[in-house]
């Protein structure tokens, strides 16, 4: 990333910048937050006309108190009267609880989606500009209809725009297409790739990237562009397996796999980077390891941006031991278990750094295209560890 002091913000912003990281993306808006304030620190001298918040901190006081029967309501603790606001949530924070007619409860994403719709209620309109930052996409999953069954996805981003957001910013969303739910307002799905790269020299120094020695591999044909992306921004060759399904059968909500198909080149002895949007069991990805591993694949590194590992991590630590992978890396877009972080094979990939450039950026109204597509950045960043 370029230094905050080389980038052209001459730009008024739009309105004083404000960040609402709800209880679910706490420590993510706090680490925000401080790049924000160091950066803008610098700039002070340059831009002494700058709007800014007359606190030390952009982020605002807010909280979702909640009644013993669960219900709850969102409460804004100071003005946001003009103020440009930035909706930081993590619908897939499992680890925060709440009492129901003295049980437990933990959160789940509906939970997520109904708190963040109470903050923007709570808002009330008075906001110059609202902006969530929601990395997983609610209901992403389920963005298409095959049968008699919900548009989730479409709803939920209908809804959104009817209380007054002005942009959606989501990361790898599942299906992009989605965002034709709403045309005539602002939505970036954005790539982790730039992150990935350096993880993986973080995890491997001598990471040798030639289209002789490594390979992209999709682990489905619904992550081909991924994958393309990836492979050429590398310069190199990419595979891709397809999974055979059991149509006849529904497990779980979805046809069971009944075979993963390769298609692609010789992989023996050849590095491997299997991309993919999300972790969700890690039965998939797995399974393409093992499948890489038969044909005599060399080391095998796991990209994920959202690692959800909904089944734990036991398989995980089994195919580590078994020699299946050598890396697994995934972001902090979503909530990690201590145990996940101290894994000997893991590697956390910071998006904190990316999240404040891109508000810094809008804050002031100028493109973030060059933010979107990091190709020089790569480009730069490969040079210098050629």
């Amino acid at each position: 990333m370029p230094q905050a002091e080389e980038r052209n913000l001459e730009t008024i912003p739009v309105g004083p910048l404000g960040i609402i990281a709800l209880e679910s993306h706490r420590i993510l808006g706090e680490k925000i937050n401080a790049h924000l304030i160091e950066w803008r620190k610098k700039r002070s001298n340059t831009h002494p006309g700058s709007l800014e918040r007359k606190s030390n901190s952009y982020l605002i006081n807010t909280s979702v108190p909640r009644f013993g029967s669960g219900e709850a309501k969102g409460v804004i603790k100071e003005s946001v009267r003009g103020d440009d606001l930035y909706i930081l949530v993590d619908v897939c924070n499992y680890s925060i609880t709440y009492h129901l007619c003295q049980n437990i409860n933990h959160m789940s994403p509906d939970d997520h989606f109904q708190d963040l719709k109470r903050i923007i209620a709570a808002v009330g309109g008075k906001a110059r500009r609202i902006t969530v930052i929601m990395p997983y996409l609610y209901e992403s999953r389920q963005h298409k209809r095959t049968r008699r069954e919900s548009l989730d996805c479409a709803l939920a981003l209908k809804e959104l725009v009817r209380m007054g957001v002005d942009n959606i910013i989501t990361f790898d969303a599942h299906d992009p297409r989605v965002q034709n739910a709403i045309p005539l307002k602002g939505f970036e799905t954005v790539q982790p790739v730039y992150q990935f790269i350096k993880g993986l020299f973080r995890a491997v120094p001598d990471l040798h990237i030639d289209k002789n020695t490594m390979m992209v591999i999709s682990p489905d044909e619904g992550g081909m562009s991924r994958a393309i992306y990836m492979a050429n921004v590398l310069g190199l060759d990419m595979g891709m397996f397809y999974k055979r399904r059991d149509y006849a059968r529904i497990i779980n909500g979805m046809n069971p796999i009944v075979a993963h198909e390769f298609l692609g080149a010789d992989v023996e002895g050849k590095d491997m980077i299997i991309i993919d949007d999300m972790i969700s069991s890690g039965t998939s990805v797995l399974e393409v390891a093992a499948q890489l591993k038969e044909r005599k694949a060399g080391r095998i590194f796991i990209c994920s941006t959202f690692g959800l590992f909904t089944n734990g991590l036991n398989v995980f630590d089994k195919a580590y031991n078994d020699g299946l992978f050598d890396y697994v890396l995934t972001t902090n877009l979503v909530y990690q278990t201590p145990d996940l972080l101290g894994k000997p094979y893991y590697i956390n990939c910071d998006l904190s750094k990316y999240i404040a450039y891109i508000i810094d950026t809008l804050n002031h109204d100028a493109s973030i295209s060059n933010l979107l597509s990091p190709i020089e950045r790569i480009n730069n960043f490969l040079e210098k560890h050629s």
